[in-house]
């Protein structure tokens, strides 16, 4: 059995109504178990609650609530300008005036509305566990809420998403990163369009994580070797429901002053400081596995930069030989490769990895030489990554069917299967829509989709427009106090009040501003575009949003093309690009936007997910024929821009357009005489029918179960 916190002796409705001093001082927990494993914590000393209130720490240091909407509103009513602020319980009780806690303490309704949200809480943590040994999935970041900002975009967003699924489904699962002090940058954009860059540094006692304590009761620390020293890791754990998540952190006075920063930076620029990052979360990966005592049933590697794992169990081995080694070590490896874009398959300089291998290749009477080949691939310069992932792996898979194929072609020696990802409902439907779904945390997707079947035109075009609506007062009050900073004048800012017209048709386009994702594929005719954008009688908006890699230039470079557009007098307020792009923009667009466009250069798009959000929350889907959009493509479901072939900027640009101007813009404004876009309803309802069960989180680990975690 799992658990994270204890059971009130005395329950909310056994209390009496007139004394709220008769609810005991509770003591939070704060640890998980697992079988074969157990996850102690120190106790956060730094929040100071009345003893009424003691159980509101197992709250905020569990990611529980970030798709519990009775345990947000429960923090909302703590204090609603500090919740509304930061979105972070920590620090909402951190900041909440002590004698405001008293009175709470006191006020007999908030307190039977906490130990609602606990009687919810404390059945879903101790809930029976699926049998067998946990999982451990190993990934470079996750996305599980703004407010813990170490991930940089889909491949965070999928693992956070899988992490929380896993909890839903009581998988014995347990994650493990790297806690990034500078997290990814926040983005600024200036009046020219040049992004900026700035990296805040996380506080540990601000963010919903705790220390992991050893025996002795003291800060866990597991140690890995690097060439010629030790690096000893800090762990934290931020429980994400009944999943540990475990974050391995250098920066400790006990390493050297320039180890401390390994962990520092998320996806770093130094390619020598990415790859002591990366052995770091290989090779720490497996030291507190045997720190914690723990026998995983597998190391799933979320993508190539975990792929030392490998490495390091194999010196672990005990065998007389690398070849022994890895086929002895070769079934506790899975291994899930996300793009088959070069950028996104780390590649190092093999000199600046042999130093690295050296002490394992002494370990397996093997030359380093031979350990090195693990990661070469033939005709190509370089230790790969992926390559070494797929060369100590039992099972390999790609994150959609043509994903799995495309990969299958680039590493032909090797079987590629496919799992195709999906999201994590509970976390991306609106709250309007999740109320016409009638949708609960624990509501199974595919009876979501039997529910949409049976909805009204009525209630999916107002429930879908309430979220336009919240989207749209977002991206009003963001344009206007970005175009503010750069110094326009009000007649100027009045421009952004465009947006507020929710009646136009609003289309999104959010993602990592990489050149092959073809943000600027849109706007390839800008006099064309022109003219769909200021139509009076059609009118359509366009919302941008996304990041580009401080060492991605030509990223940026397409950022500031389209800035510069968007800030034309015409256009302004019709076209908007939101600034700091996160999971909190992520959720408002996915949840208001008519369409979710995607452009990639076909077939470098291994899945996306960020159009399946869309699609469950009464939006459609236009994209290239790629990814998970390859095989969802279903007639009258969405919308497919061209064919499936090679990319052509001006075929593909052309046929953009004439999708838009010939069936997207038509459909959206064919009203009948109450108003209402039947067809476009219909074709919004027939999405979520398909797409809601079949595109799901859960869905997806419930294949991981089958495809990859029990397989044979």
């Amino acid at each position: 059995m799992m658990g994270a916190g204890i059971l009130l002796t005395t329950t909310a409705h056994e209390t009496s109504a007139h004394d709220p001093s008769a609810i005991p001082r509770v003591e939070p927990l704060l640890h998980m178990d697992l079988p074969r494993l157990h996850v102690p914590t120190r106790p956060p000393e730094h929040l100071d609650l009345p003893g009424p209130l003691a159980r509101l720490t197992d709250l905020a240091y569990n990611m529980w609530w970030t798709w519990h909407r009775d345990a947000r509103r429960l923090f909302n009513r703590i204090d609603p300008n500090i919740w509304s602020r930061y979105l972070n319980p920590v620090r909402l009780i951190q900041l909440s005036r002590t004698s405001h806690l008293e009175f709470l303490a006191n006020d007999v309704g908030f307190l039977e509305q906490m130990h609602k949200v606990l009687e919810a809480f404390d059945a879903d943590m101790n809930r029976p566990d699926q049998p067998g040994d946990p999982i451990w999935y190993v990934s470079a970041e996750y996305g599980l809420h703004e407010c813990l900002p170490i991930y940089s975009g889909g491949l965070g967003i999928l693992s956070g998403d899988h992490l929380k699924a896993a909890s839903d489904i009581a998988l014995p699962l347990v994650g493990v990163g790297l806690f990034y002090r500078r997290g990814y940058f926040n983005q600024l954009i200036d009046v020219d369009g040049y992004q900026q860059h700035n990296y805040p540094e996380l506080d540990g006692l601000r963010v919903p994580i705790l220390r992991v304590r050893d025996e002795n009761g003291h800060t866990l620390r597991v140690p890995v070797e690097m060439p010629g020293r030790v690096v000893n890791l800090r762990v934290w754990a931020c429980f994400v429901g009944r999943i540990p998540l475990l974050l391995l952190d250098s920066f400790s006075s006990t390493n050297a002053l320039e180890d401390r920063y390994i962990t520092s930076m998320l996806y770093v620029r130094g390619r020598e400081m990415r790859l002591a990052q990366e052995v770091v979360l290989g090779r720490g990966a497996v030291a507190l596995a045997e720190a914690l005592g723990a026998s995983p049933r597998i190391f799933h590697m979320n993508e190539g930069h975990s792929a030392f794992l490998g490495v390091e169990n194999m010196r672990r081995s005990g065998q007389p030989d690398l070849t022994s080694a890895i086929e002895s070590v070769r079934h506790l490896h899975a291994f899930t490769t996300h793009t088959p874009v070069p950028a996104g398959n780390e590649v190092f300089d093999p000199e600046a990895v042999r130093p690295y291998l050296e002490q394992t290749a002494q370990d397996l009477n093997s030359s380093t030489d031979s350990l090195l080949n693990l990661g070469t691939v033939d005709g190509q310069t370089g230790f790969n990554l992926t390559k070494l992932a797929l060369n100590i792996s039992s099972v390999n898979n790609g994150v959609s069917k043509l994903h799995g194929e495309v990969s299958s072609k680039m590493w032909p020696e090797y079987k590629i299967g496919s799992v195709t990802n999906g999201v994590h409902m509970a976390t991306w439907l609106g709250p309007e829509i999740a109320k016409v779904l009638e949708a609960k945390p624990d509501s199974h997707p595919q009876t979501l989709a039997e529910r949409a079947a049976q909805l009204s035109d009525e209630s999916i075009w107002a429930a879908h427009n309430a979220q336009k609506h919240r989207l749209m007062r977002f991206v009003h009050l963001r344009g206007v106090r970005q175009a503010a900073r750069h110094g326009h004048a009000p007649e100027q800012l009045k421009c952004f009040e465009q947006v507020l017209n929710t009646q136009a048709l609003t289309i999104g386009f959010a993602r990592r501003f990489a050149p092959y994702k073809r943000a600027d594929l849109l706007f390839s005719d800008p006099e064309r575009l022109r003219r769909l954008l200021t139509d009076t009688t059609c009118p359509v908006r366009l919302l941008l949003a996304g990041k580009a890699h401080p060492a991605d230039r030509p990223g940026q470079d397409v950022i500031r093309r389209i800035w510069e557009l968007a800030s034309t007098d015409e256009l302004r307020g019709r076209i908007v690009v939101l600034e700091d792009y996160d999971s909190g923009v992520a959720r408002l667009m996915v949840r208001g936007v008519d369409v979710w466009l995607n452009t990639p250069e076909w077939p470098r798009e291994a899945s996306g997910t960020s159009g399946m959000k869309s699609v469950a929350n009464g939006g459609l889907h236009a994209s290239i024929p790629d990814g998970w959009w390859a095989e969802a493509d279903l007639p009258d479901c969405g919308f497919t821009i061209g064919k499936p072939e090679l990319p052509d900027h001006e075929r593909d640009a052309l046929a953009l357009m004439d999708l838009l101007e010939s069936e997207i813009v038509p459909l959206y404004y064919a009203r009948g005489p109450n108003g209402l876009p039947r067809e476009w309803i219909a074709k919004v309802r027939r999405s979520m029918v398909a797409f809601l069960g079949r595109f799901s989180a859960r869905r997806m680990l419930e294949d991981y179960v089958r495809e990859v975690y029990d397989s044979e």
